[in-house]
Order: C-alpha cells, then structure tokens, then sequence
C-alpha cells in the first residue's frame, strides 16, 4: 500500500529536509512553499497527512487546515511552528489538527507520529476490507432458501435485526446457527462494532466465567494480570454463545444477572462494571429437558428466548439443497479458478435425495471438494464420494395399484415389524394400534411369539 504526504512550509531548506526524511519505499512527498501552492496540489489528489508550516505568507497554516477539514476531512494535518504557545496548540487541535510540533523539528519524534498515523489508517482500512467480506458472506442479503420455512426465518431476521432484544437460535449441528447470527449484527446498529463468536462447549468449565467476564489479577492461580471478558470486548457489539446449554449453573447464574441489569464483576473484582452489549445465543441441546434435568435454569432461558428463531434440518427443506449446491459451487469454483461449472442433473438428484445428517455445513464441504478433486467442468454422479452414491434406505413400500387392501396392510405391518427388529410393542405404536390387536393379527397371517 502507498500513502501520500504533502509538506508545506515557505523555507526551501526546512521542506526538502523533511521531505527526504520521510520518503519510504511506501510514502511519496510532495512539497509545497505555502498554503496557495499547496492547495493546488490538493485539487489534483487526496493526501493522506498534510505536515504544514504555521506562519507562511498568501494563506497560513490555520486557513490550510481549515480547508483540509472541508475538502477531505480524512487527511490527518500536523501542524509545525517555531513560535509554539498553549493557546495556538488548542485552536489546532479545535479546528482538527491531529498533531502540533514546534520547530526546530526533532526528526525522530516526527517520523514517530507520522507512522502512528498510517498505522492507524492502515488497520482503520483493514478493518473496514474485513467488515465489507463479512457482510458481503454472511449479511442477510446471501443468506439462500427457498423454502417456506427460510422464508419465514429471513422475514424475522429483518424484523428484529435493528432491535436490542435478545435471541436464541436453535437448531440441529450444521444449520447455519453463526450464520444467522452474524445476520443479525450486520444487519442492526452494531453492524460497525464488534461482533464476538464464542463456542461455550469449547471452553473448560474452569475457564468459563473467566473468559466470559474477565478477571483480576491474582484472581486465581496463573493471572498474573488484569483481563478483559468476552462482555468487556464485545461493549457496544453483538456476543454470539455458541451452544450455551453446555454453561455450568454457577455461570448461569452471572449470565441471568448480566442479561437483566446490564452489569458484572470481574472474577476475583468488586468493582460492578456496566456493558451494551447484544446476546445472541444458539444451541443444538433440548433446553427444555435441560431444565427438566436440573441442568439449565429455567428464568434464563425465558430470559434468552425473547425471541426464538429455529433453523429446520436440510432434509426438512430439500427444495432449497440445488439452490445451496449450485450457490456453493460458484463460490469455490472461483476461489478455485476452475471457471464455470455446473452439476448434472442426476448429480443434483442424488444430492436432494440424501439426508444430510451434517446439514448445510456438510453440503458446502461436499461441494469443496468436488469443486478441488474435478477433473471436467461437469460434475457427474462419479465426483460423488461413495457414500452419496450409495442407494438412499427407503422410507415407503412399493405396492402395485389393485392390491388388495388386507394384502397391503399384512405387507405394511410385516414390513414395519421387520424395520423394529420384531419389537411388536414399538410396532404397535408406529401403526397406531394396539399391541393385542397386533399380535392377533400376526396370527392371522402365521407369525409366531417373537423370541
């Protein structure tokens, strides 16, 4: 990356000095003998520090800034005088001078602030690279489905995405949990704060609460010093708790607290600290039973489920599996650079006649690595790894039109008998009939005791 520096000042010798003391690899500097020529040179491109003298004839150093401020408010300007006070170092800095050194100029101590400044403007712009492919990858517009129940989800998103409310996603492993949650703190006022993911099932039981809250030092034994929570870090910004009924009751308990008032000890601390922050949490557990168990308190999860988004399995909404194949494809086919590709119909078949047990997440996996081990643009049946290949288990019975219907139901009962391993009980309850009535008719058809 290359920035760009203006310096300004009336003495040739004090410039060019300057100048040549600046110019990196990185910096170009230009130069100019007072504020008319150099804003000339403000007209032709933008700079990203503007150095300038305070006392220069036809347009000083304040007008200078003055009109930095106005035509290119992001331009940091560093004022330089040899006639420094308090009181023209405050107008400076009122009127948006980022720095005001006094002259004779210290070199070292100018180069110092000057790489602060493009450091600062280096990360402000890696961050804002960083925002802008979060968003263009997870932001609620590339979010894809078809399916009524996605539809339905996609209409909540957008409804509480501008709000505070907290929200629990629920929904089986693979189902896009973070995707959704990223959604919504792209899509609300927080989108320019932190967005924090933390993966609760990941984190010791020991080191829960401290990576959740903070501590202070000496709290336990190994803080050494002073440490931010995830809550501190994520002030301002959304907190995504990956799979929070894995969270101890004791945790629980600061959690209940910090959602209701707002407010935290660190561990080891006495001083309450108050946050903004956005709870977002998700799991994949029946919290329900957990509360039942005595697992998971039952006044938070009311407290987190203000609003509940479920997340259907694929093999809940296979009309949306060619839209997320298909999505999948153009994406790793370019980050590839393999070009246009496309899926075989049969390829597709297959893919909407699987289960997907790992849901989305397995898909897209399946996707990359056809996309990486393809040898032709098309991708057949053969590019499917051997156990999507595989003929997929039947969940219906092939009966000819004209079957009689006492022949249809002795092959409906035999069959589900069969399925069960002989368990005539299990049996009884999927056909919705009575266990007696079962083993009676099983008689019928000359079926003994089951072993």
């Amino acid at each position: 990356m290359r920035y760009y520096l203006l310096v300004v000042d009336d003495e040739k010798n004090t410039r060019e000095g300057l100048r040549q003391a600046l110019e990196r690899q990185d910096r170009v500097v230009y130069t100019a003998g007072d504020g008319r020529d150099a804003l000339d040179l403000l007209e032709q491109r933008v700079f990203d520090i503007v150095i300038t003298d305070l006392r220069m004839p036809r347009l000083d150093g304040m007008e200078l800034l003055k009109a930095v401020q106005q035509r290119t408010p992001d331009t940091a300007v560093i004022l330089l005088s040899g006639y420094g006070t308090i009181e023209t170092a405050v107008e400076a800095m009122r009127l948006g001078a980022l720095d005001f050194i006094t002259k004779p100029v210290n070199i070292d101590e100018l180069e110092l602030r000057v790489s602060k400044i493009l450091d600062q403007k280096h990360l402000a712009l890696e961050n804002e690279f960083l925002r802008k492919q979060l968003k263009e990858r997870f932001g609620l517009d590339n979010m894809v489905g078809k399916s009524p129940r996605m539809i339905q989800v996609f209409d909540t998103l957008q409804q509480i995405a501008p709000t505070k409310s907290t929200v629990l996603i629920t929904g089986e492993t693979g189902t896009g949990k973070e995707l959704v949650a990223y959604a919504l703190h792209a899509n609300s006022p927080r989108q320019d704060k932190v967005f924090q993911p933390v993966n609760c099932a990941a984190l010791p039981e020991s080191l829960l609460e401290s990576e959740l809250f903070g501590h202070e030092r000496g709290a336990f034994t190994g803080a050494v010093k002073q440490k931010k929570g995830y809550f501190e870090v994520a002030d301002g910004g959304t907190l995504f708790l990956d799979e929070i009924g894995e969270i101890n009751l004791a945790v629980q308990v600061k959690l209940l607290r910090i959602l209701e008032q707002r407010q935290f000890e660190r561990v080891g601390g006495t001083n309450t600290l108050a946050v903004d922050v956005r709870v977002v949490a998700a799991t994949n557990a029946d919290l329900e039973q957990l509360i039942r168990e005595k697992r998971f308190r039952e006044d938070l999860y009311y407290r987190l489920k203000v609003v509940t988004i479920h997340l259907p399995p694929l093999r809940e909404r296979r009309e949306d599996i060619p839209l997320l194949a298909e999505t999948f494809l153009r994406q790793f086919a370019e980050e590839n650079k393999k070009g246009t590709m496309r899926l075989e119909p049969e390829t597709l078949q297959i893919l909407k006649e699987y289960d997907w047990p790992g849901n989305v997440r397995e898909l897209r996996h399946l996707v990359e690595q056809m996309v990486v081990l393809a040898r032709s643009p098309s991708l057949s049946p053969k590019d499917l790894p051997g156990k999507y290949r595989a003929e997929p288990a039947r969940d219906y019975i092939e009966i000819p039109r004209g079957t009689p219907l006492k022949r249809v139901e002795k092959q409906i009962i035999l069959q589900t008998l069969k399925e069960q391993g002989g368990n005539r009980t299990r049996t009884a309850e999927i056909l919705g009939i009575g266990r007696r009535t079962l083993i009676r008719k099983l008689q019928d058809y000359g079926v003994g005791e089951e072993e």
